[in-house]
């Protein structure tokens, strides 16, 4: 497939895991990417492999939490690789960066992308957008039960991602409200556990990787690239209707 043949795409959060795979996925297809990340190696090693693909590719380090250099990041894409047709809003923390930096990064963060990205692409006549949620932004979050619920630093750190991934729901069904009639299009992935750096001490924690298979009903964790799957076919024509969706990936955990 070629779904984004001549098209420009920014990725944020894309200097490992599922950031670096929507990268890679967006590429594939044919599209040039700008890979953003407050890790600039990591970005910079992402753009690499988008150039290993065939595809133009830039590395840019970025502090989502600054909406200037998100704006900035978008302006980037524009003027180095001549348009903004996707965003895949995918820069987030876990849940063990206590309330203010967990929803930073995870709720504004995104906002700072949406504000930004959707007058652009409206102007130039339409794009689409992708927020990562997660099965916490429609869920309360089940943790393993090695982890002590009545530690305060821990339900903080709960508390934030949760709101902050509901947040990412809510702002994903505003502005495909709001941005609709100008062609722009706003749906979100709600992932599952996947095997990501972030996941790493959720799954190392005693007896961590037995439970959280054992919560979802196809018996495993999910991997970076099957977000990325999901993400791509929302960003694509192939989503032509579709817009204000947050769509779990999940491994059915939703269905329980």
């Amino acid at each position: 497939m070629a779904r984004f043949t001549n098209k420009v795409s920014v990725v944020t959060g894309a200097g490992s895991g599922i950031g670096r795979q929507m990268a890679l996925r967006l590429a594939g297809e044919g599209s040039a990417v700008l890979c953003a990340d407050i890790d600039e190696q990591g970005a910079q090693a992402t753009a690499a492999r988008v150039e290993e693909l065939g595809a133009k590719g830039v590395g840019l380090g970025l502090d989502v939490t600054d909406s200037d250099a998100v704006k900035g990041a978008l302006e980037r894409a524009v003027k180095d690789l001549g348009g903004l047709h996707v965003l895949m809003n995918n820069a987030g923390v876990g849940s063990g960066q206590g309330w203010d930096r967990t929803t930073d990064v995870n709720l504004s963060g995104v906002y700072y992308g949406l504000i930004h990205a959707c007058p652009m692409m409206a102007a130039a006549g339409g794009g689409a957008i992708v927020n990562t949620a997660s099965v916490a932004g429609l869920h309360g979050l089940v943790r393993a039960p090695a982890y002590d619920v009545l530690d305060a630093a821990h339900l903080e750190g709960v508390a934030a991602y949760v709101a902050a991934k509901h947040g990412v729901v809510g702002l994903t069904k505003q502005f495909a409200v709001s941005f609709g009639p100008t062609g722009v299009r706003v749906n979100a992935v709600c992932p599952g556990y996947i095997v990501t750096p972030m996941t790493e001490k959720a799954r190392t924690i005693e007896g961590g990787t037995e439970f959280l298979t054992s919560i979802h009903p196809m018996a495993r964790l999910g991997q970076p690239e099957e977000i990325a799957s999901a993400a791509a076919f929302l960003a694509s024509d192939d989503a032509s209707f579709v817009t204000g969706v947050a769509m779990p990936v999940d491994g059915g955990y939703s269905a329980r």
